[in-house]
């Protein structure tokens, strides 16, 4: 929550794999089940088989993020076999295109439309954030819908297959990584 821009932990069951440098904690890659439910089971496998990457969260470090998270999938990987493939997202409403994903060689697949976020005391929440709070009584559903909007807008997915036959398939669907424009300025992501 400290070191990502949403400051917002992701919901559901997840493996966060730590990150140190100098002996020091610099933050964590976190694994879940995200949004990518129906991205794993268009590809008939279980939802068992794949996971999404749903956080990157680190403070100041030396090491190149795309080591770090590559790191973080082996370990991934030793720990939880059968795992095929991850998903993974980059923020467009940020300004992100993936940049850590192209360089560790990711696929991307294309956008993804997201659902609104929800405007409450000057921070934006998720839909699936806000129906929890609905389900553990902090507001009903009218208030919920009250509140301003955000426009969904639309990320850029990225697939990361963990062996050969999954390699195969999503090498299909590849298309040429999103670029920045030559006018935007030089964000990061």
């Amino acid at each position: 929550m400290n070191y990502h821009y949403s400051k917002t932990v992701p919901t559901g069951k997840l493996v966060g794999i730590g990150v140190w440098e100098d002996d020091k904690f610099i933050g964590c890659v976190v694994f879940g089940r995200g949004v990518g439910n129906a991205q794993i089971e268009r590809y008939g496998i279980p939802l068992t088989s794949g996971a999404e990457l749903v956080r990157v969260a680190l403070k100041e470090h030396k090491t190149p993020v795309t080591k770090i998270v590559s790191i973080a999938i082996k370990e991934l990987k030793k720990h939880s076999p059968g795992l095929r493939i991850l998903v993974s997202y980059a923020d467009s409403r940020q300004g992100h295109l993936g940049i850590i994903y192209q360089a560790g060689n990711w696929v991307y697949t294309g956008k993804a439309k997201t659902t609104p976020d929800y405007l409450y005391k000057g921070k934006y929440y998720h839909v699936r954030s806000m129906n929890r709070m609905i389900k553990n009584g902090k507001f009903d559903r009218a208030f919920v819908n009250s509140l301003p909007q955000r426009s969904g807008g639309e990320r850029l997915r990225y697939l990361y297959p963990l062996d050969d036959d999954m390699r195969q398939l999503v090498e299909k669907l590849r298309l040429a990584y999103p670029k920045r424009d030559k006018h935007e300025s030089n964000a990061s992501g």
